[in-house]
């Protein structure tokens, strides 16, 4: 009994014919976030929900992007995703040294969210002096929460009366189109504007060159 040969150009049209249901797939595909999406998305803190709108699919480029290539927002991202146990099983410990890891980056997002976590205790113990120091990285980075965070501290009557001038500089500076962070910043510059000389006062509204 003879084998049915089946002829190259055969062959060549069943995969033509494939190769739509195959696009199909792809279409339904969730898209790794661009660097720049996802850092709009940390900036709005809407990172960990966008990952679980996306059911979860992109769980191993997010880690792959954050151990293998160690780019910082996706440190920040896994990280956030493995201390608060979305889409992947708790891991404060490795969540945590991922957040760290981000923030020796420079990445603004990962050192306000360190001194963030420092100030109230989350993940690890309040430690003031550290908080201190990761918020003024990330304010003067020009991070708005790292600014408004760290002149908190300051008026509460941590740090050092040296830099009252320039937290008031960054905030009396800030641009934010939120009428509720605007009434904070007026309300903290009032507050850092009475432990200073006005003479001071006056230098840190002068225009930033």
């Amino acid at each position: 009994m003879k084998t049915a040969m089946i002829s190259p150009a055969a062959l060549l049209l069943a995969g033509w014919l494939v190769a739509p249901a195959a696009s199909a797939q792809q279409v339904d595909a969730v898209q790794l976030y661009t660097q720049d999406e996802l850092l709009d998305l940390i900036k709005t803190n809407s990172h960990l929900q966008k990952v679980r709108a996306d059911d979860c699919q992109l769980v191993q480029d997010i880690e792959a992007r954050a151990d293998i290539m160690q780019l910082p927002a996706y440190q920040f991202l896994f990280g956030d995703m493995l201390a608060y146990a979305v889409c992947v099983p708790r891991n404060v410990e490795r969540g945590w040294d991922l957040m760290l890891q981000a923030a020796a980056q420079g990445l603004p997002e990962a050192l306000e969210q360190v001194g963030r976590y420092y100030h109230i205790g989350r993940f690890v113990q309040v430690d003031i002096d550290r908080a201190l120091v990761y918020l003024h990285e990330a304010a003067a980075m020009g991070n708005l929460n790292a600014k408004l965070r760290y002149a908190q501290l300051l008026v509460d009557g941590h740090g050092s009366p040296v830099d009252y001038e320039q937290s008031y500089r960054w905030l009396h500076h800030a641009i934010s189109a939120d009428a509720s962070t605007h009434a904070r910043i007026q309300q903290l510059l009032q507050q850092l504007a009475k432990k200073m000389p006005e003479r001071v006062v006056a230098d840190a509204r002068r225009p930033v060159k």
